[in-house]
């Protein structure tokens, strides 16, 4: 298998120095114009826990390959489909299947809480640079689900992990503030930096946007898409507050378990796994009362203290 990804880590990691460099010059140029919509720049905890993060994911998501190739090469051996790795076509209708599977991917790890568990990490910095797209988890298992497809219609592991390598190196050069808008034909073709600032957005309207790996034209079919307007806050709606990588990594998988463990009953247990972040079950409905005034006097329900 060709892992792209790991003969790129010199490159990351020069990438990363030279736009850290290039965005502290910024600053010192822009220090007295007082302008609100610079680049927010590196802080070097921060950028620290991003690179241990990604060391920490590459290790882990390289042993997990190994589970992903043995299920896909099941996949390919028992379906009657082989694409011919010889035919140009293959590689282009790749291109388009990966992509696709990228976007099915992505949308599923916000809507799905437990899947969020997983890409909250990649989102729990307030920076946007170059060191962000590094910032990976450390519990990548789901994503043996949504390139299974790939290998049912006659792909072989390899393509399918050579596909997975460059669509996620083209996702790390757009994770910058340092570029502004590209020309108005690739904006509306492509994933860029202007579309991936919103999706790391914290702003309302900015929330579960902008999906794509490298076509946003997905976004724009499925009506996930929002053009970048007001300065983008980054980082999580309530942010963690930490630097800690065992704790960015698992903090959202303890808020699970916690909710889980106080659920009222399965219904809600489900609903905390399997519905959207953010999701609690309904307050309960309050039972006629009777007509003493100790009766009026009820003790505030678990659910409603939650949701306080």
């Amino acid at each position: 298998m060709i892992n792209l990804i790991a003969n790129a880590i010199p490159f990351f990691l020069m990438s990363v120095a030279v736009e850290a460099w290039a965005l502290r010059h910024h600053s010192h140029d822009h220090e007295d114009d007082g302008d609100p919509g610079q680049p927010i720049g590196y802080e070097a905890k921060d950028t620290r826990t991003s690179l241990l993060m990604g060391v920490g994911h590459l290790g882990i998501y390289s042993a997990w390959k190994l589970v992903m190739a043995a299920a896909y090469s099941a996949l390919y051996l028992v379906t009657p489909l082989h694409m011919d790795p010889g035919n140009w076509w293959t590689w282009v209708l790749l291109f388009f299947c990966d992509d696709l599977a990228y976007y099915t991917y992505h949308r599923a790890h916000h809507r799905v809480r437990v899947f969020w568990a997983t890409h909250v990490v990649h989102h729990s910095s307030t920076h946007y640079n170059l060191s962000t797209a590094l910032r990976q988890d450390w519990t990548p298992f789901s994503s043996i689900f949504f390139w299974a497809p790939l290998a049912m219609l006659g792909f072989a592991p390899w393509m399918i992990f050579l596909a997975i390598s460059w669509n996620l190196l083209y996702q790390f050069w757009i994770h910058t503030e340092k570029i502004g808008r590209m020309p108005r034909w690739y904006e509306a073709i492509f994933n860029t930096p202007s579309h991936h600032r919103v999706h790391h957005g914290s702003n309302e309207q900015y929330l579960d946007r902008n999906y794509a790996g490298i076509m946003i034209v997905w976004d724009r079919l499925f009506g996930t898409f929002e053009p970048e307007g007001e300065r983008v806050r980054y980082g999580l709606t309530a942010n963690i507050g930490t630097f800690n990588p065992l704790r960015v990594a698992f903090h959202e998988w303890v808020a699970v378990w916690r909710d889980v463990r106080g659920a009222a009953n399965w219904r809600a247990r489900l609903g905390y796994m399997f519905k959207g972040p953010g999701w609690g079950p309904p307050p309960a409905t309050a039972k006629p009362q009777a007509t003493s005034s100790a009766a009026l006097i009820r003790p505030e329900s678990t659910a409603a203290r939650r949701t306080a």
